[in-house]
């Protein structure tokens, strides 16, 4: 993967995606990553196997995804599992009954479900708050406070949250900062390098890109928390399937290229809805009138491929709106080469209660755009038909 004048030089992600932790297969020299299908592997004796012995425990397949995962985020170690959700309560399995969490006030609504009706029933005590100011991350902490929890980009709201400074209050309190890299993908951010101890994916969404398979994925480089992991994983049974796991793979290799024009696309259009008359505010980190644009510009590599906006005219409008899309489909998820639009406040956040969506500004005219890999003009040209619709509902 370096180059032959500087062996020395390591791989660019965009050569790591396609190459990282997938070699030639040994016996028959196959060079895309077999699929091994096989829940059980031939022991030479008791206990002395080839690496493998029960494909929960462990899989040559899955083994090749988690070697493309840590190095995609610069950790020493990923572990797979079989949804984002799944690599996010496998995550807080890490704590025990009486610890507190700081999680962002703007998270997925299924995130946000995990935390609230999930955990708490385990005595798992959680406090979503605004971390867009660090001192407001430090003075929540309490002794009692083991993990904080963020989503930059969040979800839906696009807020941008001080990784390295808040990396750092973490630290000194002697807690962990997960951070879920969903929406920027290691291709446009990089959260452990920045201090965070856990990055977590719904690999779902941009990883795989396809929206063909669910699963998740949590990368560090702490070894005794990747142990205690790595446990947790084989003892819930939460991972993906050897094909799931190809299918991934597959998809990685084309990441790169993928993250190139998702930004671009999404870029133009942001600019594009802001000069819209019926569009009241777009959130886009991209554009010089996000709050966090600047700290965007610091922490990111590219504004990524998501946008929301707030439509004039209620739910009516929006209604009318997503219905008239043709080429976006209205369909929950992201990341895909496919553009979808949303309604958060219906659709993704949902099980967030009516309060903490006001709060967020989470209202009736709020939609969301993933923005796929068509071509931008015939995405501009939908949009166009589902603002005429809005206009006449």
């Amino acid at each position: 993967m370096s180059s032959s004048n500087d062996a020395s030089r390591p791989a660019s992600l965009a050569t790591l995606c396609i190459h990282a932790g997938q070699h030639p297969d040994p016996i028959h020299g196959a060079v895309m990553t077999p699929i091994v299908l096989s829940s059980t592997f031939a022991q030479d004796g008791p206990g002395a196997h080839k690496g493998f012995d029960y494909s929960r425990a462990g899989n040559p397949t899955r083994d090749a995804l988690e070697g493309c995962y840590a190095a995609l985020e610069g950790a020493k170690h990923a572990i797979a599992f079989g949804s984002g959700c799944a690599a996010t309560t496998s995550l807080l399995l890490l704590l025990k009954s009486g610890d507190h969490v700081l999680v962002g006030d703007d998270v997925y609504g299924g995130t946000f479900r995990i935390f609230d009706k999930v955990m708490k029933q385990f005595g798992i005590d959680a406090t979503f708050l605004d971390m867009s100011d660090p001192a407001k991350v430090k003075e929540a902490l309490r002794p009692s406070t083991k993990l904080v929890w963020m989503e930059t980009p969040s979800n839906p709201m696009l807020k941008i949250f001080d990784i390295a400074a808040i990396a750092d209050i973490a630290k000194k309190h002697g807690a962990w900062l997960a951070v879920d890299n969903t929406f920027a993908t290691p291709m446009l951010q990089q959260p452990l390098a920045l201090g965070a101890t856990m990055a977590v994916h719904s690999v779902t969404k941009y990883m795989n890109g396809h929206s063909d398979v669910i699963g998740g994925a949590i990368m560090t480089s702490d070894d005794a928390l990747a142990e205690r992991l790595h446990f947790i994983q084989k003892s819930v049974g939460a991972v993906p399937s050897p094909f799931d796991c190809y299918m991934v793979l597959r998809g990685l290799k084309t990441l790169a290229v993928r993250m190139d024009r998702h930004v671009a696309s999404a870029r133009t259009l942001a600019t594009w809805l802001e000069a819209r008359p019926q569009v009241e505010r777009v959130l886009y980190p991209g554009l010089t009138s996000h709050k966090g644009h600047a700290l965007a510009e610091r922490q990111m590599m590219g504004p990524g491929g998501m946008i929301s906006f707030e439509l004039r005219g209620g739910l009516g409008a929006s209604a009318a709106f997503l219905k008239a899309l043709r080429i976006f489909a209205c369909a929950e998820s992201l990341g895909g080469v496919e553009s979808l639009a949303e309604h958060p406040a219906i659709m993704t956040h949902a099980s967030l209660p009516a309060d903490a969506r006001r709060a967020l500004g989470i209202g009736d005219g709020l939609l969301r755009l993933s923005v796929g890999l068509e071509d931008e003009g015939d995405l501009r040209g939908d949009l166009d038909r589902g603002f005429a619709a809005a206009k006449n509902a």
